[in-house]
Parts: structure tokens; sequence; C-alpha cells
């Protein structure tokens, strides 16, 4: 019900993004990509696309911070490329709160006590989102995602929507430092997870 009113509510917005994504970067407007849910059962997240398919004359793409501009930058910074992932919400696919879907790739690499993030289904925003966001290590990320499956409650998940609304407003961890979003995970014990 939340979701389909914040559809609802952010409709215009969404038509803007959709048109200013279509204009300035073409087509797809949206990005799809497979990400671990629940119990780590693969499912299609959906997101605004915010990066433009610039390559090497090798045809590999250039790093992640040469891909994004203004438009880009903008639409991560008011977590707008979000918004398709309502779409998920509705779909059973995710929850408004939980853990963040990551990538495939990482569940060989967690921890069995980290592994237990899929025990809930993932979300748009999460505890470790309006704790830091990108700014923090990925052992802490994790260490707030299985915080959140142990405590989980309605009054949690009703504390963190507001706070994500406030960490938006202000712009706050978008990007870790040096980086355009979050350094990739390579395991525990390297690069600060």
């Amino acid at each position: 019900m939340v979701a389909g009113t914040v559809i609802v509510l952010t409709g215009p917005i969404f038509v803007a993004v959709y048109l200013a994504i279509l204009v300035r970067l073409g087509r797809p407007v949206i990005f799809r990509q497979q990400r671990p849910g629940y119990k780590g059962q693969p499912f299609y997240v959906y997101k605004f696309r915010t990066m433009m398919r610039a390559t090497h004359r090798e045809g590999q793409p250039l790093r992640d911070d040469q891909r994004i501009g203004r438009l880009g930058k903008l639409i991560r910074k008011l977590s707008l490329d979000e918004l398709p992932q309502l779409w998920n919400v509705l779909r059973g696919d995710m929850s408004l709160i939980g853990p963040r879907p990551l990538l495939m790739e990482y569940l060989d690499l967690y921890t069995p006590e980290q592994m237990r993030r899929h025990d809930v289904k993932p979300g748009i925003t999460g505890l470790a989102q309006v704790s830091g966001r990108n700014n923090l290590p990925w052992d802490q990320k994790f260490e707030l995602d299985v915080w959140y499956v142990d405590h989980w409650s309605l009054w949690l998940d009703i504390r963190i929507f507001f706070l994500t609304i406030q960490k938006v407003l202000k712009g706050e961890g978008v990007s870790a430092k040096g980086v355009v979003s979050m350094t990739k995970f390579t395991g525990n014990g390297s690069d600060g997870a």
C-alpha cells in the first residue's frame, strides 16, 4: 500500500527523471541487474540509469567516475535512481525497508553471519543507509544489516523511513571517499571489510 501510494505521489518526478535520462543519456532509461533477495534467491532489481555508455578504444567501459555526468550525480544525490524499485516492492521482491540488495558475486564472499542479512527481504533503504550509507566500511554495514534482522519491528521501520527522508534531503553518504558509490567488496579482511 505504501509503495503504491508513493508511486502515485512521485509520478510527476518519475516522468521528469525518465525524460531527462532519455534526452541526456538515451536508452535504456531503466537499469536492470540480477541481485540476491530473500534467502539469496536471485531477482532483477530496477533503477534509473545514471551512467553514460563510454568505453576505451578496446571496448572496455571507462571507470564509473568517468561515466557519470552532472545529471547522474544529481539523480544519485537525491536517490531518485531508486524510484523504480517501488515496482520491486509491488512485485514482492523487495520491501521498503531492509538490507540493500548487493551483487550476486558477493554471496560466496560472506561469512555465515553476514549471510544472515538475507533472512529478510532486501529493502530500498535500510539501517546501514541511515547510519552512514556508503561512508561505512563493509564489515560495519553487514553488522547493521544483521542487527536489523535480529531486532526488526514496525517502529524500527518507521524510524528508518523518516531518517531516510532526512538523509536524502541532506544528500549525505552517497559516495564513499574517492569513488562514485562504494568500493567493491572483495571478502573479509580486505579493503576495510
